[in-house]
């Protein structure tokens, strides 16, 4: 993996949630130097690079190995994913349906991720634990029926999911997938926020999900079939968006469900999903502690 830009964080160590800003040397805290209680706020300010400004020249306070990594927005007002964004996604389910003309979406609840390195949860009802590795978009700029010409000037950050499945319960009713896509503790965002300065960081970057180091899923952001501007834009259109706000949006083929059989998560496993200029977002798996 190339060198990565400062990036945000939020995370736990020395007793107290903190922020701050990770580098290659490490994590420089700035929990008692900037204004802003969490990650959500120094979006709503547009201070992202404030916090990066304030850590230049200082020694980091803690190596990543010392801290336990939190979701890094942890309580959007929305949680908005996006479904059957790339090539080939739609025939994967073979229900002889054509490809629809508009995004399918859903939402999630924050308590249904984890952050970096820690583990998702398999829960006793059912031991169809997947895995969906995704581009995350964090909104800076709110607005209504945003044109897709300016939307990414509405984009403040993007980040990386695990958007972790129970895939049994998302086909307990005919139009939803809430169920099964909500379990606590299923899905994983993180590891941080990267600013989001230039096109480039987003419109052709290359997503890669591995299973115990075994390639599962892997494709490139200038293949989905509704870009990050036509998401703003399409979303805008029906809800107002905030700052903080925060878009999953859309996996590649390649899931376990797909496989014949499926190949479930189970305790043990360790899903990575790396994105070019992101990172990886890297987490195991356990069995739900009754």
């Amino acid at each position: 993996m190339s060198a990565l830009p400062p990036r945000l964080a939020a995370f736990h160590a020395a007793g107290r949630d903190r922020i701050g800003v990770v580098t290659d040397a490490g994590i420089v805290d700035l929990t008692e130097s900037v204004p802003w209680r969490g990650l959500k706020e120094a979006v709503e300010a547009g201070a992202l690079g404030e916090m990066i400004a304030a850590a230049e020249g200082r020694a980091p306070d803690f190596a990543e190995s010392e801290v336990h990594w939190l979701i890094p927005v942890a309580d959007p007002e929305k949680l908005i994913c996006i479904g059957v964004n790339f090539p080939d996604r739609n025939a994967e389910y073979k229900d002889g349906q054509e490809a629809p003309g508009k995004p399918s979406m859903f939402i999630r609840f924050p308590r249904s991720f984890v952050g970096h390195g820690e583990h998702l949860v398999r829960p006793p009802e059912s031991a169809q634990l997947d895995y969906e590795g995704e581009v995350t978009i964090v909104i800076g700029k709110g607005g209504r029926r945003i044109p897709r010409e300016e939307a990414y000037d509405h984009i403040a950050a993007i980040t990386l999911c695990n958007e972790g499945t129970i895939r049994d319960w998302v086909r307990h009713a005919k139009f939803n997938v809430t169920q099964g896509k909500n379990w606590d503790r299923s899905g994983a965002i993180g590891p941080w926020l990267v600013p989001f300065t230039d096109p480039a960081q987003l419109d052709d970057i290359r997503l890669e999900t591995r299973v115990n180091g075994e390639v599962r899923q892997q494709d490139r952001t200038g293949r989905m079939m509704y870009d990050f501007r036509y998401i703003v834009n399409y979303i805008s259109t029906f809800t107002t968006l905030v700052p903080g706000d925060v878009i999953v949006c859309g996996t590649p083929t390649g899931a376990g469900a797909r496989f014949d059989p499926p190949v479930w998560l189970k305790p043990g496993d360790v899903i990575e999903v790396e994105a070019e200029g992101i990172g990886i977002l890297r987490n195991g798996v356990e069995d739900e502690a009754c």
